[in-house]
């Protein structure tokens, strides 16, 4: 057995030796990352290995002392000590809650509890939600005679905690404390949540607030409308912005609990009244959250009050709240008819389009879009093709990017002529931007426009540029531009390449500077897969030998790696005449990087 994976480590104590055998692999871990510790459990000291980054040392620990000494003398040990580091904490946390198998199955969950009882008081946040995490899985499995027995107490000694990390902490269990619950603990559990709910905490309030959907789905439906409403209108009242921007969020899980009518009656006058908040955190929160509450509300509460409300949101005097508002343009508008969009929605994304934030616009850009199958043809034309071309000429290279990304959308609603004839102009103009970003995203929609507008439109209008790239001071461009090419060569056929890339691209072989002849050879790399064999030899081929006397060792060794691409492509005689001495050539080269390469190709020219 390997030596790391199977240690034996004793320890000897006054009365009494021990020897652990730990099933850790500490082979693959440099010693900087284990230490030693020494537990004493019992009258038992344990020599065990905590990993300062994955600390998963209870487990092999648990393995070690088996099932009945697990139960009686590990976990009360746990439950005793919590003042260790954070990071083990948290790990303890964690492996808790998968720890039922090592105290001896479901009947034996509850001694679990402790511990994690213990880690859900302590300072550290994150802590505390993995105990509560674990709590959750645990009682997820336990019989409903233990929860009641222990999970429902433990529930409530935390609720009623001095400190106030217990209370937050005992909002995340009431869900799974609840359904087993006898009907005189159910009153108790809905009377303790709602104090949780009042605490002079904020982050009480805000821990209630955030679980309150997940608390409200385990109600009874009686109850739902009045206890769980009434703890709601509370919170939405709340003094604090952040608990109440939190309940905005309870607002979409009550609707979705809730009949549509009691959904109008309670919750659309909520959101309506946090539309209008006094705080622009809340307002985020609505614009965020809208489109997920007017599928809570329905269709016709939506067109009549949330509609006028989402139009104050993309009015809103906060930049972050127009942003979260003008990126769910597209999906609002969704749920209007075209004609509704139009009128209210349509003059908002004008006013946007030409917002003072430049991340408005940007957001803005990412969706609008999306708009054009929802209004139509005749609308896009009119209305959001002005908008488009507006945004592609914004100052802030990220809304034109966010524009030039998204333009296949358009082109299924209004057709490549009309696209052409509008948005062609101010693309040919984005070719040549200052933010090389804008140019890639250019590039990377050229084949598609290019198998739209057709071979005789390409000619006239792009052709040129695709060559222009290939000279750009950026290499993300030039890679790109080649990459193009190919793409634009299995598109319009090798015919049509020979006659308009195949010359050009090779008519910068002389170029003096040696980037560009580095793009030639990776346009040829790319190129010849698809030119077929004839083409390679006859046109491709040759340049490449010259390249390979190239004075630059860069080129020379880019050249015997594509030569090595080409073995398969072209005839086994092409091999033997002209690749095979070149690479021989480029072996007896004085730079070892050419050497290496030349030679590396050689080698599968051996093996093929």
């Amino acid at each position: 057995m390997n030596k790391n994976l199977c240690q034996q480590v004793p320890f000897c104590q006054k009365r009494r030796s021990v020897r652990l055998i730990q099933y850790v692999d500490t082979g693959s871990l440099s010693p900087s990352r284990l230490r030693i510790r020494r537990i004493k459990v019992g009258n038992t000291v344990l020599a065990a290995v905590v990993f300062e980054l994955q600390c998963r040392w209870l487990s092999t620990i648990a393995r070690a002392l088996g099932e009945d000494r697990t139960r009686k003398e590990l976990i009360p040990f746990l439950s005793e000590n919590n003042d260790d580091d954070d990071e083990v904490l948290l790990a303890m946390a964690e492996e808790l809650g998968v720890f039922i198998p090592y105290v001896g199955g479901i009947e034996h969950a509850p001694v679990l509890l402790p511990p994690l009882e213990t880690l859900c008081t302590v300072e550290e946040t994150c802590v505390r939600d993995k105990a509560v995490e674990s709590l959750c899985r645990i009682g997820s499995q336990m019989r409903e005679s233990d929860l009641v027995d222990s999970f429902v107490p433990l529930v409530k000694r935390l609720a009623a905690g001095e400190w106030f990390t217990a209370r937050v902490s005992a909002c995340g269990l009431f869900h799974i404390a609840y359904p087993s619950a006898s009907e005189a603990l159910k009153t108790e559990l809905r009377s303790v949540f709602n104090q949780l709910c009042q605490d002079d905490m904020p982050m009480v309030r805000r821990a209630a607030a955030t679980n309150l959907g997940k608390f409200a789905a385990t109600v009874e439906p009686s109850h739902l409308k009045t206890d769980i409403m009434e703890i709601f209108q509370d919170l939405t009242k709340d003094d604090q912005d952040s608990v109440r921007l939190l309940a905005v969020e309870g607002c979409a899980a009550l609707g979705k609990l809730l009949q549509p009518q009691d959904c109008v009656a309670h919750i659309l006058p909520v959101i309506v009244n946090f539309s209008q908040d006094k705080s622009w955190r809340v307002r985020y929160m609505v614009a965020n959250q809208l489109y997920e509450l007017c599928e809570a509300v329905g269709p016709e509460p939506t067109k009549s009050e949330l509609v006028p409300a989402y139009v104050r949101l993309l009015g809103d005097n906060e930049a972050e709240v127009r942003i979260a508002a003008a990126g769910k343009v597209t999906k609002f508008s969704r749920i209007l008819t075209p004609q509704l969009a139009i009128q209210h929605i349509l003059p908002c994304v004008k006013e946007l389009s030409s917002d003072s934030s430049q991340h408005v616009r940007s957001a803005l850009a990412s969706v609008i879009m999306g708009m054009a199958p929802v209004l139509g043809k005749d609308a896009t034309i009119e209305q959001l093709l002005p908008i488009f071309l507006s945004l592609l000429k914004d100052e802030f290279p990220d809304v034109r990017l966010n524009i030039i990304s998204k333009l296949d959308q358009v082109n299924q609603v209004i057709g490549i002529d009309l696209l052409s004839q509008s948005l062609l102009p101010a693309i040919v103009e984005l070719a040549e931007d200052r933010h090389w970003r804008v140019r890639l995203a250019i590039i990377e929609y050229i084949p598609l426009l290019a198998s739209q507008l057709g071979v005789a439109f390409f000619d006239d209008k792009l052709g040129s540029l695709c060559m222009q790239w290939l000279q750009d001071k950026v290499y993300s461009i030039r890679d790109a531009a080649a990459n193009n090419l190919k793409r634009l060569a299995e598109e319009f056929g090798p015919d049509w390449s020979m006659q308009h890339i195949v010359p050009q691209v090779l008519e910068m072989i002389n170029n003096p500077h040696y980037l560009y002849r580095m793009t030639v050879v990776r346009a040829i790399s790319l190129l010849a897969p698809v030119m077929g064999s004839e083409i390679t030899c006859s046109k491709l081929l040759p340049p490449l030998i010259t390249l390979s006397k190239d004075r630059v060792p860069n080129i020379k060794f880019n050249v015997a790696k594509v030569l090595q691409l080409l073995i398969p492509i072209v005839d086994h005689s092409v091999v033997e005449k002209s690749i095979r001495p070149c690479l021989v050539e480029l072996a007896e080269d004085p730079d070892v990087d050419v050497r290496f390469f030349a030679n590396q190709a050689l080698q599968s020219l051996m093996s093929s």
